[in-house]
C-alpha cells in the first residue's frame, strides 16, 4: 500500500548534540542516489543553496521528452519477484544471457523484488520465452504473459554459502523522528527547507517503477486497445510528488485510428467499424468497466480493484501489491496531465519552489490541515497552487503568470482541450530566469504572513492572472482552476477548516519571527525554524459547552515555548532529554 505522510509530530529529540559548521552527519534516507530533480537538470546543488533562476545555464527538458524517454525505459524493463536470499552476482549474470543490462535495483514490499531495464526490448522476448507457467496443485493458473515475473531458486540450499546480500532502495520517507533529527541538526532554515525536499522528493528508483507500473498496466489495455498509451499524471510526473505518493494514471486513447494524412491520400478512406454509444462518458464508463475486469481477474499483483464509474471522472481503483503502489486509471484524462506538464514548469524554473512547496505540504500535513481521506480538507493541489500564487506576488515575481506563459508560446504549443484554452510555452529555456534573490527563510515567513492575512472572504486566488480577484460563488476558499476556469478546486473547503489554515499560518508567522526561534538557539536543547512550526500547539480545552475553544495564537506559541525552555521536558532511559508536545 502507498505510505502515508508524516502525522502529528508529538515527541521530539531535543538536538543535545547540535553539530558544529562544516560536519556533515551520515543521515542515509536523505541522500538519494537519483532524484526526480535530476531529470530537470544535470546536478544537484548543496544542501543550504538558493538557486534564483538565472545560476543554472544547463538546458532544461522538456515535459514530453521526459515522459517519452521514461516511458521508453519502462517497455525494456521487468519486475521480478525474487528469493529472499539471493546472489545479485549470480542473478545479473543470469538475466545477461538475454541480453545486456542497463540499470536494476532492488527494493521491498511484500517480498524482495528488483527493477531490471535491458538495453533492448528483444531481450524481454527472450526472458518470457524462457519463462513458463506456474504448475499449482490445488488452484489454476491464468496462463497470462507479463514483464512481472516469478523467480525461484533451483537448488537453494547450494547457494546459501555464496549468498551476496542485496541492499534494497528505501521507498519510503523518513520517520518523523529522523527528518526533525535532520532538521533541528541544519544550520539555516534554508538547509532546513532543502533537507526536507531531498528526503521527501521521489527519487529516480521510485519513478521508474511508477512508469513500470504503468506500462504493465498498459500492455494489460492493449489487449483490447492496441496503440493505447498508459502514461502516469499528477505528483508521479509533476516534481512535486512525495516518496509514497499515489499513483494517478490514465489511459491515452486519442491517437488510436487518427488520420493520417500522408497514408490516407486517395479516393477512398477506410474506417474502422465501431459500436456506438449515446455520450462520452458512457463510453468512458464501458471501456474502464472492461479494462477493471481485466485487472481483477489477470492481473499480476493487481487487488482491491474498485470500478468507481459515476463519479465525476469515472475511475478504476486498486492497488499494485508488488510496487506497493494505491493506483486510479481513468480514460482520455488530458487536463490533467497538462496540469502535471504547468506544474513541472514551475518547479523547473526555481529552485525555491519545490522547496517551499514540500515545506508547506508538511507542516498542513503535520496539523492536520490536509489529509488523505477526501472531506473537507484542503487539498494538496490547493496548496501547491497557493505557493504558486505567492511566489507570483512578490516583488520581483518568482514566477510568471500564466498568462504570461500563453504570450511565450509558439504555434506548436497551441492546445485547445474539450474547449478549454490550455496553451503555454513549453519549452523551458524560452523563459526568463527570475530577478528575485529572496531567501527561503524569508519567503518562508512571508507566505503564512499573506495568506494569514488575506481576504478570503471576498477574493479569489487564480494563477492565470496572478493577482486577487473577485469571487464568484460563496465558497469559503475559491481558487481558480488553471485550465477549467469556471471551476473551484477547492469548493470542498469548509469555513471551519479555512479558518484552521488561518489561525496556523499566523501563529506560524509569529513563531518564525520571535527571536531564538528561527535560528539554532545558544541552549542547542529546542527545535527551531521549521523544526519548530511542524509542533502541534493547538489547545485542546474545552468550553463550557462542551466544544473545544481555542487561546489566541501568541497565547498558545508562548506555552509552547515555555514548554520547552522549562523544566516540563523529561530524560528518558538513556539520560537524553526529549520533549513532550500535546496532540491535536
Amino acid at each position: 500500500m502507498a505510505t502515508r505522510g508524516v502525522g502529528l509530530l508529538t515527541r521530539l529529540p531535543l538536538c543535545s548534540q547540535r553539530r558544529s559548521r562544516g560536519q556533515r552527519l551520515p543521515f542515509r534516507l536523505l541522500t538519494c542516489q537519483g532524484t526526480v530533480a535530476a531529470d530537470l537538470r544535470g546536478g544537484e546543488r548543496p544542501s543550504g543553496s538558493v538557486e534564483t533562476g538565472s545560476e543554472d545555464k544547463t538546458p532544461k527538458k522538456r515535459f514530453s521528452e521526459l515522459q517519452q524517454e521514461r516511458r521508453e525505459q519502462a517497455q525494456r524493463s521487468v519486475l521480478i519477484h525474487c528469493p529472499d536470499k539471493i546472489s545479485e552476482k549470480k542473478f545479473l549474470k543470469y538475466l545477461s544471457q538475454h541480453g545486456p543490462i542497463n540499470n536494476h535495483f532492488f527494493y521491498e514490499s511484500f517480498g524482495l523484488y528488483a527493477v531490471v531495464e535491458f538495453c533492448q526490448k528483444d531481450s524481454i522476448n527472450s526472458l518470457q520465452n524462457g519463462t513458463v507457467t506456474p504448475s499449482l496443485r490445488t488452484e489454476a493458473a491464468i496462463p497470462f504473459r507479463s514483464r512481472f515475473f516469478n523467480l525461484k531458486l533451483r537448488s537453494p540450499s547450494n547457494q546459501t554459502s555464496e549468498q551476496s546480500s542485496v541492499q534494497p532502495n528505501n521507498q519510503s520517507p523518513p520517520s518523523s523522528k529522523k527528518l526533525l533529527e535532520s532538521l533541528c541538526y541544519a544550520e539555516s532554515v534554508d538547509e532546513q527547507l532543502n533537507t526536507l525536499l531531498r528526503a521527501w522528493q521521489l527519487t529516480e528508483e521510485s519513478t521508474r517503477l511508477r512508469y513500470l507500473t504503468c506500462s504493465l498496466v498498459e500492455d494489460m489495455a492493449a489487449a483490447y486497445f492496441p496503440g493505447c498509451a498508459v502514461r502516469p499524471f499528477g505528483s508521479s510526473v509533476n516534481t512535486f510528488g512525495k516518496l509514497g505518493c499515489d499513483l494517478d494514471m490514465f489511459m491515452d486513447l486519442d491517437h488510436i485510428g487518427k488520420l493520417d494524412s500522408h497514408k490516407n491520400a486517395g479516393k477512398f478512406l477506410v474506417e474502422y467499424q465501431v459500436k456506438n454509444v449515446p455520450s462520452e462518458r458512457i463510453a468512458t464508463q464501458k471501456i474502464l468497466s472492461v479494462i477493471g475486469e481485466c485487472l481483477d481477474h489477470f492481473g499480476p499483483g493487481c487487488v482491491g480493484v474498485q470500478k468507481i464509474l459515476n463519479a465525476r471522472c469515472p475511475l478504476v481503483r486498486f492497488s499494485h501489491q508488488a510496487s506497493g503502489f494505491q493506483c486510479d486509471l481513468t480514460t482520455n484524462n488530458r487536463i490533467a496531465l497538462k496540469s502535471s506538464e504547468l506544474l513541472y514548469i514551475y518547479g523547473a524554473l526555481d529552485s525555491r519552489v519545490r522547496a517551499l512547496v514540500f515545506s508547506v505540504r508538511c507542516w498542513a500535513r503535520a496539523h492536520s490541515v490536509t489529509s488523505s481521506i477526501p472531506g473537507a480538507w484542503i487539498t494538496n493541489f490547493a496548496l501547491t497552487l497557493m505557493v504558486i500564487f505567492f511566489l507570483q506576488r512578490r516583488s520581483p515575481p518568482v514566477l510568471p503568470t500564466l498568462d504570461f506563459l500563453k504570450t511565450l508560446a509558439g504555434a506548436e504549443d497551441k492546445c485547445i482541450i474539450e474547449g478549454n484554452n490550455c496553451t503555454f510555452v513549453r519549452d523551458l529555456n524560452k523563459i526568463k530566469p527570475s530577478e528575485n534573490t529572496e531567501t527561503l527563510e524569508l519567503l518562508l515567513k512571508e507566505f503564512f504572513e499573506y495568506f494569514g492575512n488575506f481576504a478570503f472572504n471576498k477574493n479569489s486566488i487564480s494563477i492565470r492572472q496572478g493577482r486577487e480577484q473577485n469571487k464568484p460563488d460563496s465558497s469559503p476558499l475559491h481558487i481558480q482552476n488553471p485550465f477549467e476556469t469556471s471551476l473551484n478546486i477547492s469548493r470542498n473547503v469548509s469555513q471551519g477548516q479555512l479558518q484552521k489554515f488561518v489561525d496556523l499560518a499566523r501563529e506560524s508567522a509569529w513563531i518564525l519571527e520571535q527571536e531564538g526561534v528561527d535560528h539554532p538557539s545558544p541552549s542547542h536543547n529546542q527545535p527551531w525554524g521549521l523544526a519548530a512550526l511542524l509542533v502541534s500547539s493547538l489547545a485542546s480545552g474545552k468550553s463550557s459547552s462542551g466544544k473545544k475553544r481555542r487561546r489566541p495564537a501568541s497565547e498558545r506559541v508562548k506555552s509552547l515555548l515555555e514548554s520547552i525552555r522549562g523544566p516540563s521536558a523529561d530524560a528518558n532511559a538513556d539520560g537524553k532529554r526529549t520533549l513532550s508536545t500535546q496532540t491535536q
